[in-house]
């Protein structure tokens, strides 16, 4: 690279827009498409790479050699006026990305941008139009087989239907306004694939789905997003858009393995794979659970909700505990590892700091009803059985 170069593209680098990455934002971008004049960091660039020359040309910014009109189509344009062309119509519900994007979202937010160029031509965002169908990789509910299934999502009806085989009634018709949708969870043993949560009977079901396009993928999760927020703005007027937007979608907050116990000293800890997702923390047995083994809502400090490290008192004391105290119970947790405590408690710290929005309600509600059905059924259960005088109530639950 020629000095005079060199030090043309140092001052461009340093000028605002420049200094980050033009796709997701990260600072101090190290590489460069030279045909559309941005600058980008060494993950952007790959997935320019991966377009193909014809689209984008890719260089280091100081490991290759620069020629002088190179470096002239860099004045030209630069990240500032580029987004002006790539971005001019992104859809709001669409999902930007950034540093900690999930990689294939990140790989077709620049294919979207660049390759098929639908944020300039908003008639090829066929994610915005209310409407999709087209067949998914499902797990089954009781076992790890994957099979194909039509799904058919609907604005006007409000709903996601999906179908087994070629029957004319739909094997489950969830509302989309009840639907999280989070991308290519690890636990999931296919690159392209989504869970999608709602709620049905009071309690949070999980469907898995894959698809070997990742673009496929891609705007089924953006069609949902899509009618989510037009709902959620017929039915929240006055909130304003940004608001809503973080109502979407929520990628989980954290997963992984911990021990839990039950209200009594007595009760034994058992291996529960947790889930902290927006204002819940679920916990199963297994991690692709078709359903929770239990549910928590996670309301604010001002309501009672609280989270320590530590034990309960006559708690057997195992690995790195910590207690989640709601209005209603304490939750008695263990990890195997201090730091992994650490990373779950500030995780739940900064939940229960968060203020609720009002369609948190709607959820407080639902797993509150559960949990009260629940204990009314035990309390049930355990007079029953008392007037029998039985001992073995524990082992039977």
């Amino acid at each position: 690279m020629a000095d005079k170069n060199g030090k043309i593209l140092l001052e461009l680098l340093n000028t605002k827009g420049n200094d980050v990455c033009a796709d997701c934002g990260l600072k101090l971008p190290e590489w460069a498409s030279y045909n559309l004049g941005i600058f980008l960091c060494t993950r952007c660039a790959a997935c320019h790479r991966s377009m193909g020359a014809h689209i984008s040309k890719i260089k280091h910014l100081k490991l290759d050699q620069w020629e002088d009109a190179q470096v002239t189509r860099m004045k030209e344009v630069g990240n500032n006026n580029a987004k002006l062309k790539y971005e001019r119509w992104v859809p709001p519900s669409y999902r930007r990305v950034a540093k900690d994007t999930p990689q294939i979202l990140v790989e077709q937010w620049i294919f979207a941008k660049y390759a098929r160029e639908e944020f300039i031509h908003p008639e090829r965002q066929s994610y915005t139009s209310g409407f999709m169908e087209g067949y998914l990789m499902k797990k089954g509910r009781e076992n790890n087989q994957f099979l194909p299934r039509k799904f058919v999502l609907s604005e006007i009806e409000n709903t996601v239907k999906y179908y087994v085989k070629d029957k004319k009634d739909p094997k489950a018709v969830i509302k989309i306004s009840d639907i999280n949708v989070a991308f290519s969870p690890k636990k999931i043993p296919f690159p392209n694939a989504l869970q999608i949560d709602y709620l049905k009977d009071g309690s949070t079901r999980h469907i898995y789905v894959y698809h070997d396009d990742p673009q496929t993928v891609v705007n089924w999760y953006h069609a949902i997003r899509c009618c989510k927020l037009h709902l959620l703005q017929v039915g929240y007027p006055s909130e304003a858009e940004s608001e809503l937007l973080s109502h979407l979608s929520q990628d989980y907050v954290k997963e992984g393995y911990l021990s839990k116990t039950g209200p009594s000293p007595k009760d034994v800890y058992k291996k529960r794979w947790c889930t902290l997702e927006g204002r819940k923390l679920m916990y199963h047995v297994d991690p692709l659970d078709a359903y929770p083994k239990g549910e928590i809502f996670l309301g604010h400090t001002t309501s009672g909700y609280l989270v320590v490290p530590g034990f309960g008192p006559g708690f057997r004391e195992m690995g790195f505990g910590f207690i989640l105290h709601t209005p209603e119970r304490a939750y008695q947790f263990s990890a195997e590892t201090e730091s992994e405590r650490s990373e779950w408690i500030q995780a739940v710290e900064n939940i229960l700091k968060t203020q609720l929005m009002p369609q948190d309600n709607n959820l407080a509600v639902s797993l509150n009803k559960k949990r009260n059905d629940s204990i009314a059924f035990f309390n049930r259960y355990k007079l029953y059985h008392s007037k029998l005088g039985s001992t073995t109530l524990g082992s039977q639950l």
